[in-house]
């Protein structure tokens, strides 16, 4: 029997989100190692790319979705928490102008 407890979050935070990919995947992620896995982070960046390009919503969802489990992964074996990584470099806004609302030019990486 289904409850509403059984059914899946409609929304996720990173943090939780990289703990259940660690869950999911940590085992395998750790004998593939860093550059074997970012390897497959890369394969789904250019997936990502064919899908912006020519595929529909759903399969741009997909591809969105395979990156960050990806990029989770590949924090995961690295030992790298993300949610605080964020927070640290752009928890106060643009690391370049230091505003919420970047102001940074064009031409610069911010």
């Amino acid at each position: 029997m289904n409850t509403d407890s059984d059914k899946p979050s409609r929304d996720v935070s990173l943090t939780e989100f990289q703990a259940k990919i660690r869950t999911m995947y940590y085992d395998k992620d750790v004998q593939r190692g860093i550059d074997g896995t970012f390897m497959w982070l890369m394969e789904e960046i250019g997936e990502l790319a064919t899908a912006l390009r020519q595929g529909t919503p759903e399969e741009q969802a997909a591809e969105f979705a395979d990156v960050l489990a990806w990029l989770a992964t590949i924090a995961n074996v690295a030992g790298i928490d993300l949610g605080t990584a964020i927070q640290a470099k752009y928890g106060v806004g643009c690391p370049g102008c230091g505003r919420l609302a970047c102001t940074c030019p064009m031409e610069e990486k911010p």
